[in-house]
C-alpha cells in the first residue's frame, strides 16, 4: 500500500509523463506534416524523376586566367565616343591597390550594376597572342548556357570550350569570329542537322566592337540543336552538354585602326579585354536521381542519390540493386534501380 503522499506523487509523476508523452507525439506529427515531401518520390512514396536546382555554376568559383593587369601597374585608356568625335580617359590597374585593381575574382562575384567590378586583361595581348579563361565547376555539371558581360569592346574573335575530364581535354562548343574561315577553319554559321549535334559552330553574330561597354555574349548549349525538343531520349545532346571544367578563349581584339599612329602607345593601352560578369547557367548531373549536390567528407560536390542508385553522378545502381540495367530517370519514368534478394 501506497501512503498518500507516495500515491500522490506516484501520480503527479505519471501524469508529467503522459503529457510530455503526449507533447512529444504532437511534435512528431507537426515535424512530419510540416518536412517537404521528397521531390524524389510522388505523394504514395512512389519514386520518379527529381532534378537539383538551376543554379549560377560559376558563382563564388576561382577563375584561373593567362593575364591580368596591375602587376606591375600599368595605364589603361577607356574609349568613348560621341557622334564623330572619340576621346580616351586613361587610369591605372594596380593589383596592389584594392580600388585600382581587376582581379580574376571580380569574374564570379555577385554583379551588382549599382557597383560593376571587372576582370581586366593586361593591354594589347594581340592574336596570334590570346587571353585564357579556365573554370573548374567541381563535378559534372548539365550546362544549359555560358554567358559573358564585358566592360570593354567584345572580342573579334573568341573561343568557349568545355571538358567532361575536369580539364584533361577539352571539346569546343562555340566559337566567335567575324572571319570564322581564318581564324577557325569554319564555315560562318553552318547548318546544324541530327548528323551533326555535337558540332561546334562559328558565328559572327556579336562580334561587332559596338558597344563599347556593357555588351553581352550568351551560348545557349542546346540552341539550333534539332534533337532539343527530345533531350529526355536524345544520348548524343546529353552528352554535348555534360562539363566538368570550362574554358574561354578571347584570340583577337577590335581595334580603331589607330595603333600604328603618331600616338601608338596611348592607342594600344587603349585595346584590352574586361568582363564583369561570367556565368554558367546549369544543372549538377545526377540523372533524374537527386534533387540536389551536397559536399561530401573530403568535400567534394556530389549528388544526393536516391532510386537505390549511388556515384557522383548517380549513374550507377548500389551494390545488391542490380535486377534490371541502370537507367536515366525520364519525365515518364523514374527508372529507379532494384534489389536483389537471395534466399536462405
Amino acid at each position: 500500500m501506497f501512503s498518500s503522499t507516495g500515491t500522490w506523487v506516484a501520480l503527479v509523476t505519471l501524469s508529467l509523463v503522459v503529457r510530455e508523452t503526449r507533447a512529444s507525439y504532437r511534435m512528431s506529427m507537426f515535424a512530419a506534416q510540416s518536412s517537404p515531401p521528397d521531390p524524389c518520390n510522388d505523394e504514395h512514396g512512389n519514386p520518379r524523376r527529381c532534378i537539383p536546382d538551376f543554379v549560377n555554376a560559376a558563382f563564388g568559383k576561382d577563375v584561373r586566367v593567362t593575364s591580368t593587369c596591375g602587376n606591375p601597374a600599368a595605364r589603361y585608356c577607356v574609349v568613348t565616343e560621341k557622334g564623330e568625335e572619340r576621346s580616351r580617359d586613361c587610369h591605372t590597374c594596380d593589383a596592389e591597390e584594392p580600388k585600382k585593381a581587376h582581379p580574376p575574382a571580380y569574374l564570379t562575384d555577385l554583379n551588382n550594376p549599382h557597383n560593376l567590378t571587372c576582370w581586366q586583361s593586361e593591354t594589347y595581348v594581340q592574336y596570334p597572342q590570346n587571353v585564357t579563361l579556365m573554370l573548374s565547376l567541381g563535378k559534372k555539371f548539365e550546362v544549359t548556357y555560358v554567358s559573358l558581360q564585358f566592360c570593354s569592346p567584345r572580342p573579334e574573335s573568341m573561343a568557349i570550350y568545355k571538358s567532361m575530364d575536369y580539364g584533361k581535354t577539352w571539346v569546343p562548343f562555340q566559337f566567335y569570329s567575324t572571319q570564322c574561315k581564318k581564324m577557325f577553319n569554319r564555315q560562318n554559321k553552318a547548318v546544324i542537322t541530327k548528323q551533326n549535334e555535337q558540332e561546334a559552330i562559328c558565328t559572327d553574330s556579336h562580334t561587332d566592337m559596338h558597344p563599347l561597354t556593357g555588351g553581352l555574349i550568351a551560348f545557349s548549349t542546346l540552341d539550333g540543336r534539332p534533337s532539343a525538343h527530345d533531350f529526355d531520349n536524345s544520348p548524343v545532346l546529353q552528352d554535348w552538354v555534360t562539363a566538368t571544367d570550362i574554358k574561354v578563349t578571347f584570340s583577337r581584339l577590335h581595334t580603331f585602326g589607330d595603333e600604328n599612329e603618331d600616338d601608338s602607345e596611348l592607342a594600344r593601352d587603349s585595346y584590352f579585354y574586361a568582363v564583369s560578369d561570367l556565368q554558367v547557367g546549369g544543372r549538377c548531373k545526377c540523372n533524374g536521381h537527386a534533387s540536389k549536390c551536397v559536399k561530401d567528407r573530403e568535400g567534394n560536390l556530389v549528388c544526393e542519390c536516391k532510386h537505390n542508385t549511388a556515384g557522383p553522378e548517380c549513374d550507377r545502381c548500389k551494390p545488391f540493386h542490380y535486377d534490371r540495367p541502370w537507367q536515366r530517370a525520364t519525365a515518364r519514368e523514374a527508372n529507379e534501380c532494384v534489389g536483389t534478394y537471395v534466399g536462405v
